[in-house]
């Protein structure tokens, strides 16, 4: 079922997991176990990635149908076209469409970190062109990315939020966020996009905390502000303790899921990182309250 139909048959809010290709071998034993845990939540859909320049393609291909065909998951597909010619683009989508995918979520992506990558000469440079390029040729049902804080390469809020109205105009569904640990941010994100004409769905992106070195490099990456509330809960918490930081990157991203929910979010999209502990602990809070 496309994503978009999903909310418009119910009026129950979607709870949903992104996972990533694994990248070694230990990688795929751990994701294996991963999604057993996960699929037993029955998510109402998965989201895979798809790696920069289509430097995981095929592992991308592989969990797809792993998760659609032999877990009987709702799969939603990140393209990232950054760089991928149209025959490239092409292959890809047709590929997604012969094996059952309805929903995709376009992406521009990362820039390669391959020293000797060379995008082809008729890559589209921005999700808006990716965007342009599978509206008439296909039918799936088309997500792209919205920045609550802003994209950290955007010149302003309000030339991205531009970006977003463009991506919408050329005919994106709905629209997933990137995460953020004060839900003023996407409220403030949702105000704006509806005054200026966007009405698509927002589903709000969510990252429980799962370490302090990896909150810090994702938050550098990607933009997000980390609160003095998130740090001083963490400030406050026995060094070293990974165990009570875990339970405490849950119990702040329940807080956030509830208030979310309760402002009418469509539902909620957790970055795993590939883990269970904490999108189990978050789904099984929030369907105790009665919320999911």
């Amino acid at each position: 079922m496309k994503l978009i139909d999903m909310w418009n048959s119910s009026p129950k809010p979607t709870i949903s997991f992104e996972l990533f290709p694994a990248r070694s071998e230990k990688a795929a034993e751990s994701l294996e176990k991963t999604i057993d845990t996960l699929a037993a939540l029955k998510p109402d859909f998965v989201s895979v990635t798809f790696g920069a320049g289509g430097s995981t393609r095929e592992g991308s291909r592989q969990l797809i149908e792993k998760l659609k065909h032999e877990k009987g998951l709702e799969v939603i597909a990140y393209f990232a076209g950054f760089g991928l010619g149209p025959k490239d683009i092409v292959a890809v989508l047709d590929n997604y469409q012969a094996i059952g995918i309805e929903s995709v979520l376009a992406v521009r992506g990362d820039t390669p970190q391959e020293e000797k990558f060379e995008p082809h000469p008729d890559s589209l440079p921005y999700a808006s062109d990716l965007v342009a390029f599978i509206r008439p040729r296909y039918d799936f049902c088309i997500g792209v990315a919205g920045y609550p804080e802003g994209h950290i390469d955007a010149l302003s809020k309000e030339k991205d939020l531009e970006y977003l109205k463009l991506k919408v105009d050329q005919g994106a569904d709905y629209i997933v966020t990137n995460y953020f640990y004060d839900n003023r941010y996407f409220f403030d994100f949702v105000e704006r996009c509806r005054g200026i004409g966007i009405q698509t769905p927002i589903l709000p992106g969510v990252m429980p905390i799962y370490s302090v070195k990896m909150m810090e490099m994702l938050a550098g990456m990607c933009g997000a502000t980390i609160t003095d509330e998130v740090r001083q809960g963490i400030t406050a918490l026995a060094e070293g303790d990974k165990e009570a930081l875990v339970a405490f990157g849950i119990e702040f991203a329940v807080r956030q899921c509830v208030e979310l929910l309760e402002a009418g979010a469509p539902g909620l999209h957790i970055y795993t990182m590939d883990r269970s502990k904490s999108a189990v602990g978050v789904v099984n809070r929030l369907r105790d309250e009665g919320l999911l």
